[in-house]
């Protein structure tokens, strides 16, 4: 049996009653109170993730740009310094290598954030399209990254800096933020639908900063939040999660997330053929939401149908605490997906009745 991975915090875990679960090979907190509980107070308040399990690579070179552009579907060239931008990296065919954010720290120099799960592929598979006068680094040992999410993030973390948050904008960066006399690269970016920032730091001052971001938010009411709640935030805000919508099978444009996707852009980047193919003939199949009208929670893998025909399955689905609806993520045939269109979810060898309705399922109020 292969031994789980632990970030830097694991043994901090314990200290605030996290109950620990194996997530793609990482030994990380599935709740520390409740996942309602968690889910709240993002939602109204604020709330702490360790998401260190998350990889960086660096990317330097004067022909970084031109390398970037060749595998990443977005373009790149719009990015300016101090900008970040999601993104994705495919195969030949368009199915999904990973998604990801790439920071531009300067001219010729980048910083990627891929999914835990996808490191070492992801950077063999960086590795192997090297092209021109550029280097990458895997970093992901090195740093560690918390996320601060909720209408209160950014109150709670101004008083440990005294970096102006309020001037980093969305999808924006600023390095050399300075909390609690720790380097740290602060970006208001997340994965909750929320307000809030990601900050990476040195593996060493971790730690540190995990205790001084809670004990600096106590008044505020934030809490230690663990991968269940991250899980029931980033759904009801309609983020792919790659493994789930996103995969070497689904193609950002099934997924929904051809934003994403910039087929006009003049680098020719993997995948693009494919894609360029599956636009001009219309998708096959779509990722949309649907709300159980039958008492039943549709899952992952769950099978979709409509009278006798399977017409795909259920990506992700919950009862979120927010909402209380029985939702979910299916990936079904495009001439299903029209709204309100009722389909029938396999649950537990039942068909029980769902209809699609609209997505994101949560949108905060600005």
């Amino acid at each position: 049996m292969t031994e789980l991975k632990r970030t830097p915090l694991f043994e901090v875990y314990k200290e605030y009653g996290g109950k620990t679960i194996d997530f793609g090979g990482w030994e990380l907190p599935v709740q520390f109170s409740s996942i309602k509980e968690e889910h709240e107070a993002v939602r109204t308040r604020a709330g702490l993730f360790d998401v260190s399990h998350m990889g960086e690579v660096e990317v330097k070179g004067p022909d970084s740009l031109n390398y970037l552009q060749k595998i990443m579907t977005n373009d790149i060239s719009k990015i300016k310094n101090g900008g970040a931008q999601y993104t994705a990296m495919c195969y030949e065919n368009g199915g999904t290598v990973d998604d990801l954010l790439v920071y531009k720290i300067e001219d010729n120099h980048y910083l990627l954030v891929v999914n835990a799960s996808n490191i070492e592929k992801d950077y063999k598979w960086m590795e192997e399209h090297l092209e021109g006068d550029v280097s990458i680094e895997n970093l992901s040992e090195k740093t560690a990254q918390l996320a601060l999410q909720g209408p209160l993030a950014e109150k709670i973390l101004q008083k440990l800096t005294d970096t102006n948050l309020s001037e980093i904008g969305f999808f924006k960066f600023q390095q050399e933020v300075i909390i609690k006399g720790k380097k740290t690269l602060v970006s208001r970016t997340g994965y909750t639908g929320e307000d809030g920032f990601e900050v990476y730091c040195d593996v060493s001052d971790v730690v540190e900063l995990w205790r001084s971001i809670l004990t600096a938010g106590e008044e505020e009411g934030v809490v230690p939040v663990g991968l269940g709640a991250r899980d029931t935030l980033r759904f009801e805000a309609n983020l792919a999660l790659y493994g789930q919508e996103l995969s070497p099978e689904i193609s950002p444009l099934e997924a929904g997330i051809g934003f994403a996707v910039k087929l006009n852009k003049e680098a020719d980047f993997i995948g693009k053929e494919a894609l360029k193919q599956q636009k001009e003939n219309g998708l096959s199949r779509k990722l949309v939401g649907i709300e159980m009208i039958d008492r039943g929670i549709p899952r992952h893998g769950y099978p979709v149908y409509k009278g006798d025909e399977l017409i795909g399955e259920v990506t992700t689905g919950t009862q979120p605490p927010t909402s209380k609806r029985n939702i979910g993520l299916v990936l079904i045939k495009t001439e299903f997906t029209g709204l309100d269109t009722e389909v029938e979810v396999e649950i537990r060898g039942k068909r029980l009745k769902a209809a699609v309705v609209q997505t994101p399922f949560y949108k905060r109020e600005k």
